[in-house]
């Protein structure tokens, strides 16, 4: 598979995707993310979020988490939860709580991100991810889950 096509996305495995995202030009990923399968691959993407969670070095982190993901086709926000607790971790479509760590980025960044494609703390010092709250969580998130490597 060598070109990005969000129809497949749900039937490859996370270092594929990487993979996937990593081959892709910038201008596609954007493409493909202003378009109808926008909520589909976000949906897929934070879905895998708690099979990808180490609970083992969250230790007694408990936070709550709000990505937002911006250049929606309206021009809007999509924000999804993530809730570690417990030394478990849920998603939520729909934000239930105050937020811990707000994050906030656009969609390319944040498909880099979430495949192992980028250093985030580069990308906060570049202005591309935008992070209010706790920095220090900011700094530890990408320990807390297994980011495959393309």
């Amino acid at each position: 598979m060598t070109d990005f096509d969000p129809a497949n996305f749900a039937n490859v495995g996370p270092k594929e995707f990487a993979q996937l995202v990593k081959s892709t030009p910038d201008d596609k990923i954007a493409e493909v993310m202003s378009g109808d399968l926008r909520g589909k691959i976000l949906s897929e993407v934070f879905g895998r979020m708690p099979q990808l969670f180490r609970a083992d070095r969250a230790g007694s982190t408990n936070a709550v988490i709000h990505w937002n993901i911006t250049g929606r086709p309206d021009g809007g926000t999509d924000t999804y939860e993530v809730v570690i607790a417990d030394g478990t971790c849920t998603v939520n479509e729909t934000p239930q709580h105050d937020p811990k760590l707000s994050l906030t980025m656009g969609p390319v960044e944040f498909l880099k991100i979430v495949s192992g494609g980028a250093n985030p703390v580069m990308m906060f010092m570049t202005g591309k991810l935008k992070a209010k709250g706790d920095l220090g969580l900011a700094a530890n998130i990408a320990n807390l889950f297994d980011i495959p490597k393309a």
